[in-house]
């Protein structure tokens, strides 16, 4: 299927997007199947809370899942990004609800290979439209052999990757990093999920010098609820099957909420 867009319920033609770019905005994405999707609450939560910080007003959530169900009709599989933003920066402020859908992306098992770079998007807690810095870094981390880039803020401690949470395993304890990231919505399903499967957590501050004492380090993101991490700096860290295996058992025990 094409890339569709649809703006307050509007179909827009293939060059009516250029109208709509903006990077004053925040954004969900979501793997929609048969009309449900995985961790509901969390996305219209995020979209709720992040409306209100930028713009200073309510969301209707039930028009946006009028939106999404009407963008979404007679498609089994389709990525989704649900974005609420506003092409008028006269006050106040109105947003505008965008939903993109685009074919499911595959998942690739492949380990990732990372390198750390100092660096912290503003308003890490929202999932805004700016993502200059996350593009550039990932993409000056593949020019130099890596795969993506792994953040470390100012206090020296790992936070986050370019689209990506990031967590460890030790032991049987799934160790979350300590620092201001942006609350992913498979982050937070998965850990929903663990602790209903009695899987310890904990949330702990990592610095790149603590990697060898974990068990392995995995990435995780709307399209993927456990992704390898091979190495970083060039550290080799230990194969991540069990990490993985874990976090793909606990995802399956989530339930498809109907939008």
């Amino acid at each position: 299927m094409a890339v569709r867009s649809e703006l307050d319920g509007v179909p827009l033609g293939p060059d009516a997007f250029v109208a709509t770019m903006t990077s004053y905005g925040h954004f969900t994405a979501m793997q929609v199947r048969d009309g449900r999707v995985r961790g509901l609450a969390h996305h219209l939560d995020r979209l709720t809370t992040s409306t209100r910080l930028l713009f200073g007003a309510e969301l209707d959530v039930e028009r946006v899942r009028a939106y999404v169900r009407q963008a979404i009709a007679g498609e089994p599989a389709l990525s989704v990004r649900v974005l609420v933003l506003t092409r008028s920066f006269d006050e106040p402020m109105t947003p505008e609800i965008l939903v993109r859908t685009l074919p499911p992306h595959p998942v690739d098992p492949a380990p990732l290979r990372l390198r750390t770079v100092r660096y912290q998007r503003d308003l890490p807690q929202v999932k805004h439209l700016g993502t200059f810095g996350l593009i550039h870094h990932a993409r000056q981390a593949e020019l130099a052999g890596y795969d993506d880039a792994l953040f470390v803020d100012h206090a020296g401690r790992i936070s986050e990757a370019s689209v990506w949470n990031a967590g460890f395993l030790a032991g049987d304890t799934v160790v979350w990093p300590e620092a201001e990231v942006l609350p992913g919505i498979t982050m937070l399903v998965q850990q929903d999920a663990l602790h209903r499967l009695g899987v310890p957590q904990e949330t702990r501050e990592v610095r790149p010098a603590d990697l060898g004492g974990f068990d392995t380090m995995f990435l995780t993101n709307s399209e993927t609820p456990g992704r390898p991490v091979a190495s970083v700096d060039g550290f080799v860290l230990p194969p991540a099957d069990r990490a993985v295996k874990l976090l793909a058992e606990a995802y399956e025990t989530v339930p498809w909420d109907e939008i």
